[in-house]
C-alpha cells in the first residue's frame, strides 16, 4: 500500500508539509487585487483627470483650427503644453480624502497606489495616442522623442505626489503637486543653461542631448515613485516655534 510521505519515514516524528502549487497564500495578492480593483476605480480623481486630458486634447488640435500650414514648432509646443495639462491631472491621482483612514486596511499602501496607476496607465497611453494624432502629420515631431517627454513628465507628476503623500499628512495633494509642477516647468524654460536646455527645437543640434536629460528625469522619477510608495514609518509634523 503506497504511503504519503511523512517524517515518520525520515525520523523526524512529524507529518511533512504538503506543498502545492496552488496554495491560498500564492492566491490571496491576485484575489485581493480583484477585490479591490472596482472600488479603487471609484475612488479615482476623474474630474481632475478628464480635466486634464480634455484641456491637453484641445492644445493639440490648435494647429488643425489653423488655415495656414503646420508649423513645425507650433506642433511641437502644444505636444509639449499638452503633455503637461495631463501631467496637472496625474498631479491628483494619489489624493484620498479617507487617507487616515485607511492606512491601516489589508491592502498596503503600495498595492493600493500601484493599482490606480495601472488602472490609469492604459488610458493615458490612448489619450497620449489621440494628441499625437491630432497633430499633422506634416508638422509631427519625431513621436518616440516627444513620447520621451510626456512620459517624463507624466513620471514626474506621479513622484512628486507620491513624495507629497510620503512626508506630509496632507490627504488631498493634488493642488499643492500641481502647482509645484507649473513652477518647475516654468523655471525649466526659463532658467536652464543653454548646456541643460529640455525643451529644444527640433532642427537644434542639442536634440539628442536634451532627449538623454528627458530619459535621466524618467528614470530617477520613477525610482522615486517605486522607493517612497510605502506608508510613512513615522509621521512628519511641522512645529511653530510658538509652540516649543
Amino acid at each position: 500500500m503506497r504511503t504519503a510521505v511523512t517524517g515518520e519515514a525520515s525520523g523526524t516524528g512529524t507529518p511533512a508539509p504538503e506543498r502545492t502549487p496552488d496554495t491560498p497564500a500564492t492566491r490571496r495578492p491576485y484575489a485581493l487585487l480583484r477585490a479591490l480593483a472596482r472600488p479603487v476605480w471609484r475612488t479615482l480623481p476623474r474630474r481632475a483627470l478628464a480635466t486634464g486630458a480634455v484641456l491637453g486634447l484641445l492644445l493639440a488640435g490648435i494647429p488643425r483650427m489653423l488655415s495656414a500650414p503646420a508649423d513645425g514648432w507650433l506642433c511641437l509646443s502644444v505636444l509639449r503644453a499638452a503633455a503637461l495639462a495631463f501631467g496637472l491631472g496625474l498631479a491628483f491621482l494619489l489624493d484620498d480624502p479617507a487617507r487616515h483612514t485607511t492606512a491601516a486596511v489589508p491592502a498596503r499602501r503600495p498595492m493600493r497606489t500601484g493599482l490606480r496607476m495601472a488602472l490609469v496607465a492604459p488610458l493615458a497611453a490612448l489619450w497620449w495616442t489621440a494628441a499625437l494624432l491630432l497633430v499633422p502629420a506634416q508638422g509631427r515631431p519625431p513621436v518616440g522623442a516627444v513620447t520621451l517627454e510626456a512620459a517624463a513628465t507624466a513620471v514626474l507628476a506621479l513622484a512628486a505626489a507620491t513624495l507629497a503623500v510620503r512626508y506630509t499628512e496632507t490627504a488631498e495633494p493634488g493642488i499643492a503637486v500641481s502647482s509645484g509642477l507649473v513652477g518647475t516647468a516654468l523655471g525649466a524654460a526659463l532658467l536652464l543653461p543653454d548646456r541643460w536646455e529640455l525643451f529644444v527645437a527640433v532642427t537644434d543640434p542639442r536634440w539628442d542631448a536634451a532627449h538623454q536629460r528627458w530619459a535621466g528625469i524618467l528614470a530617477v522619477a520613477a525610482l522615486v515613485v517605486v522607493c517612497r510608495m510605502a506608508e510613512p514609518t513615522q509621521r512628519w509634523r511641522v512645529t511653530s516655534f510658538a509652540h516649543r
